[in-house]
């Protein structure tokens, strides 16, 4: 695969860390970002009540071939890097994966323990669904199968420990170059950012780099500790692929 026009597809569970890491990639000069594509169709699939809901649905697509369009348009003048952020409990059964053969396809993962305390802060109760490992485990092994390689995989705990060797790391996993940009950002929000960002990017926008505690001390309740358990098998098996 040719360096320029590289699109890359990084699938995460739905943790702070997905968006340090987008910000890392917004702050490339050669790179141009977007936010979570497939979410306003998620809602309007499952009806589920996030917060922000109806601005989501509002402020953007939620029609699928829309989306797709969006992924494999030329990109912006300048940009040779597309870098999209996915949530991959937006993916369900029987949805289309064929446009994923286009996308340097990568996951973000997240030890569940990590997981489970932006959930519940989001949506309230929380069950394995929602926390997306179940889906990321399966993405990634129908993508292992379909490319005959395992995808990259990057572990946000050494994202966080050693942001500069880790983001070395993960761009010569994908093929481009580092860019000591991606360590630190200016605070504030994007134009890039989703239509749910007043309701869920608080401490993203107070961000200025990875150094920051990206889940707050919270005590965890027993019903979220027997989901963080359950959920590491799952968690155990992506992390064998880590970088």
């Amino acid at each position: 695969m040719k360096l320029l026009d590289r699109r890359i597809a990084m699938w995460s569970a739905r943790h702070p860390i997905a968006s340090f890491l987008m910000r890392a990639f917004q702050n490339r000069a050669d790179t141009q970002v977007i936010d979570e594509p497939y979410y306003a169709h998620f809602l309007k699939q499952t009806g589920y009540d996030h917060p922000g809901r109806a601005a989501v649905l509002n402020g953007q697509p939620s029609d699928i071939f829309r989306i797709e369009a969006a992924l494999s348009a030329p990109l912006e003048p300048g940009k040779d890097i597309f870098y999209q952020k996915h949530i991959s409990n937006h993916i369900y059964a029987g949805m289309d994966q064929s446009w994923l053969d286009g996308m340097t396809n990568a996951f973000l993962i997240c030890e569940p323990l990590s997981c489970v305390v932006p959930h519940a802060e989001t949506v309230g109760d929380v069950t394995l669904a929602d926390l997306g490992l179940q889906q990321q485990l399966a993405l990634f092994e129908y993508l292992t199968d379909r490319q005959g390689e395992a995808p990259v995989v990057v572990d946000r705990c050494d994202i966080m420990r050693q942001p500069e060797a880790t983001l070395r790391k993960l761009c010569n996993a994908l093929e481009i170059s580092f860019d000591s940009s991606m360590l630190s950002w200016p605070a504030g929000p994007r134009e890039s950012d989703g239509p749910w960002a007043p309701y869920q990017y608080q401490r993203i926008e107070a961000s200025t780099g990875f150094d920051r505690p990206d889940v707050p001390e919270v005590k965890l309740n027993d019903q979220l500790l027997y989901l963080a358990d359950l959920a590491m098998p799952l968690y155990e098996r992506l992390a064998r692929h880590r970088i």
